[in-house]
């Protein structure tokens, strides 16, 4: 293809035809569109958008520039995907509960990304468990533990990482039309019959207000239905973590608590939430209310627990997790308590902030050399609208010494407001469907 034809219609601002970005998502792959027009390109299309119809050919083009899997299982292939947030370790939990509802799972997920947290470097918080699974050995997986959770290979949607680092370097990370397609692409090139997107906003999300993140919704599942896979989103709250805990170790542990255990907070909520959608969405439930009953009875009867554990075991961690995760996940070398330095109310929650205080703990990376040290974190974190006493515990800090502890402590006092009591706010904002 010629491409500089393609970039001269952008600049023109008229939208490619669908072949044209075939040709140039296949070139982005193949290392035949050189990283000048690759530049060009992502600034095209921020400066004027492909809408709905650019949107779909875009993403497809993507997703069809490498791999895509196809699957011939007796039931449903479900997913889900999480725009980011803090605490948010929902993945881990959908999973094997969509596996006891009769659904497969070939979870294709991410590392942590600025602020936020990564399901693959949680995972690996867990001893000798590996996500770099080839192909053949994630189909295996999914055929006979029913999930997996793996990091993507280099043949699935190599455009999409192509361009991804170009946007990075040229300020055309915010396009709605590259984040819709970038998402997409490496989902639906996972073979889905159905998928469930979580879009977050708030203080800890990257959309920070809800009219953002429901934008953001409405281009996702127009673009994922649109592209012939049946999709629902949450816009869900992400002013505070999701979870009491941060940190990869610690999150593992806020699931095994809902897996295993009587915890039944937001955490649990939520994921029960997210799952009744997509089995609404695949056949498995007949409305939302259903699927969440569904979702209840695969985590409270302990099917789900037995899942996971095989999944972990599967994928070379330890084959008794279930029962012997408390002795199992790493722990920090210095734990210290963070007191409330007045009474009052929990009212408000500086999410990024508390993100960053966790990467500099070691919970997450600057670089992309950095190693993540699965231990570290905060957990046993106050929530909005908690009334506190001053001298109260308000969150534990789990650092490799004691003056990274003490540094997180400041860091954490300053990001939680102490005042007022907050008005009472909805985990789901507002379900968007085709």
């Amino acid at each position: 293809m010629d491409t500089r034809r393609l970039l001269s219609d952008l600049r023109a601002g008229r939208v490619p035809a669908p072949e044209d970005l075939r040709a140039f998502a296949l070139g982005l792959g193949t290392g035949e569109v050189s990283d000048a027009q690759a530049g060009a390109f992502a600034m095209g299309v921020c400066l004027g958008a492909l809408g709905p119809e650019g949107r779909v050919a875009l993403t497809l083009a993507m997703r069809d520039s490498g791999d895509c899997l196809q699957w011939d299982l007796n039931g449903p292939v479900l997913d889900k995907h999480s725009t980011g947030g803090l605490g948010d370790c929902t993945s881990l939990i959908i999973a094997p509960a969509l596996v006891a509802c009769g659904a497969y799972v070939p979870m294709i997920s991410g590392r942590g990304l600025g602020h936020t947290g990564g399901t693959l470097d949680k995972l690996e918080g867990i001893p000798d468990l590996r996500t770099d699974l080839s192909e053949a050995r994630l189909r295996r997986q999914v055929a006979d533990v029913g999930c997996a959770i793996v990091g993507a290979t280099g043949r699935i949607a190599p455009a999409d990482k192509r361009l991804y680092a170009v946007r990075d370097v040229t300020s055309t990370v915010d396009s709605l039309d590259l984040i819709t397609a970038s998402i997409l692409s490496k989902k639906l090139a996972a073979g889905l019959d159905a998928l469930v997107l979580d879009v977050k906003w708030g203080t800890g999300a990257f959309m920070t207000s809800p009219e953002a993140a429901r934008e953001l919704a409405l281009s996702l599942v127009g673009t994922a239905n649109a592209a012939g896979c049946p999709t629902t989103a949450l816009i869900s709250d992400m002013n505070q973590p999701l979870a009491r805990s941060m940190g990869n170790a610690l999150e593992i542990a806020a699931v095994m608590a809902v897996l295993t255990g009587p915890e039944r907070g937001a955490l649990f909520e939520l994921s029960c939430a997210l799952g009744a959608e997509v089995l609404v969405s695949g056949g498995l439930a007949a409305t939302p209310e259903e699927g969440v009953q569904r979702m209840e009875m695969a985590i409270n009867s302990g099917t789900a627990a037995e899942v996971f554990e095989r999944m972990i075991a599967a994928q070379g961690g330890p084959s008794r997790f279930a029962s012997e995760w408390g002795a199992l996940l790493p722990e920090a070398t210095v734990i210290q308590e963070v007191y409330a330095l007045e009474a009052g109310f929990v009212a408000a929650m500086d999410g990024r902030a508390l993100g960053a205080a966790v990467v500099a703990l070691g919970g997450g990376r600057l670089v992309e050399t950095d190693r993540v040290d699965p231990s570290v974190g905060i957990s046993d974190m106050a929530r909005l609208g908690d009334a506190v006493d001053r001298g109260q515990p308000i969150a534990r800090i789990h650092a490799r010494t004691e003056a990274e502890a003490e540094r997180a402590a400041q860091a954490f006092l300053a990001a939680v407001q102490i005042g007022d009591a907050p008005e009472p706010a909805s985990l789901v904002v507002e379900r968007i469907t085709a």
